[in-house]
């Protein structure tokens, strides 16, 4: 006896995660290829999909009420998440960090996102940073043939994160980072008789990071700030033994920002943030006008009208990436997706912050304005954001993140001991 998941609402949401999954595009053929290459193939929804998309969202609440842009912003102890050289500017000497994120709670109410990080000074020169990222995807139900429950199970993904920055000079710096993934989503279910596994891979950050001297604009004390990241480089990711896998969701990230200080107790930044998955696109493949089913060329591969082979090496996946949209340059201009956003503080406590994110309708579609606020007292500091998607009834609607990070200067603690003991002394 073989069982089926039945989860209409948990597969509705994966479809709206990243998204999870797409379809590639079929089309009939009269005996030439022209006939669809002439079309606009760039006007087509032709999704990128990966697995484990739960490694690219965005996990705590600063670059969550910026439309998560964070590749260039000022670094903080969830720098490993978004660009981990920019850890080798970071000022205090130790910190940690925990952020809670509610997920697609308009479909469902016990999905979330966990996510842990901690920095740690080795100089002024070099730091060390560890992560978990844990994602809960509620329970599930199994159901045999017959529709008859025979069981649950309560999918989970996590990543294990180790860094490292090195700050070169007073204006760059360089970061790496390691990670394992562990992705269980089915629990060993027999699926189409093929019994599945929980999928595990590694994967790989490289990052740089550059922060300007004052460049005075205005009249205004202002620093510009550039940050590079291509995250997730590694192994694909299988969750059976016929030896089918997915990419993981390499993506490169860029962008600047500018900061500025207005006076003496207000300060603003923008920051805007261009990201592209570096996985193969889905090509145009070819039909039987009669049979509707796809057409085998003479190697037993289904044939391609337009775009290129996705089955292909990692390596290979990563420069194809550029220029295998069946759609063409439009097409692959698409894939780009923004984040910009501003974020306003008042004395180094209080700070303000909202974003935009976009993606295009034909690759995913997530389109949303952020909102957000921070405190920062002696220590520790909270913060909050808030997402409004653009369109109506969209299942990202009221999701909500915190995130609490302690940071400690061992410098000012070391200060402050030894004012302590001279005035015991005295």
């Amino acid at each position: 006896m073989h069982m089926k998941l039945s989860i209409p609402n948990k597969v509705v949401a994966a479809l709206v995660l990243i998204p999870l999954a797409g379809c590639p595009i079929f089309a009939q053929n009269s005996g030439s290829s022209s006939s669809i290459l002439g079309q606009n193939l760039a006007g087509n929804v032709n999704v990128v999909t990966t697995a484990v998309p739960f490694l690219i969202i965005t996990p705590d609440s600063r670059a969550g009420g910026m439309g998560d842009a964070a590749v260039a912003t000022d670094p903080d102890a969830n720098s490993i998440a978004s660009n981990p050289a920019k850890l080798g500017f970071i000022g205090d000497d130790m910190g940690f960090s925990v952020s809670y994120t509610p997920w697609l709670r308009q479909l469902v109410p016990d999905i979330n996102l966990g996510y842990l990080s901690f920095y740690k000074k080795l100089n002024p020169h070099q730091v060390i940073s560890f992560a978990l990222r844990y994602f809960s995807l509620g329970d599930i139900t199994f159901t045999d043939n017959t529709g008859v429950t025979v069981g649950s199970f309560n999918p989970e993904e996590y990543s294990l994160d180790a860094a490292y920055a090195l700050k070169l000079n007073d204006n760059w710096s360089i970061g790496m980072a390691a990670r394992y993934i562990y992705s269980n989503l089915t629990g060993g279910v027999s699926v189409g008789g093929e019994y599945t596994q929980p999928g595990r891979s590694l994967g790989v950050d490289i990052s740089s990071f550059y922060k300007s001297g004052d460049v005075g604009w205005g009249g205004k004390k202002t620093y510009i700030s550039a940050g590079l990241c291509i995250s997730n480089i590694g192994p694909k990711l299988a969750y059976t033994q016929s030896g089918n896998s997915d990419f993981l969701p390499t993506q490169l990230r860029l962008g600047p920002s500018i900061t500025m200080n207005l006076d003496e107790y207000n300060k603003i930044t923008w920051a805007l943030d261009l990201t592209k998955l570096l996985v193969p696109t889905p090509p145009v493949y070819e039909i039987n006008s009669t049979t509707g089913s796809p057409v085998v060329g003479p190697n037993g591969q289904d044939v391609i009208l337009a775009g290129e082979n996705p089955n292909v090496s990692v390596p290979q996946g990563i420069i194809q990436s550029f220029y295998d949209a069946p759609g063409g340059g439009l097409e692959e201009f698409h894939e780009i997706n923004y984040s910009t956003g501003f974020e306003y503080w008042y004395d180094n406590q209080f700070a303000v912050r909202t974003g935009f994110f976009y993606e295009n309708p034909t690759k995913g579609g997530r389109q949303f304005i952020t909102f957000g606020v921070g405190l920062r007292l002696k220590v520790m500091n909270i913060d909050l954001s808030y997402l409004v998607p653009i369109t109506q009834e969209n299942p990202l609607q009221n999701t909500l993140q915190i995130t609490l990070g302690f940071n400690f200067d061992k410098s000012k603690k070391t200060a402050a001991d030894a004012d302590k003991a001279e005035s015991e002394t005295n």
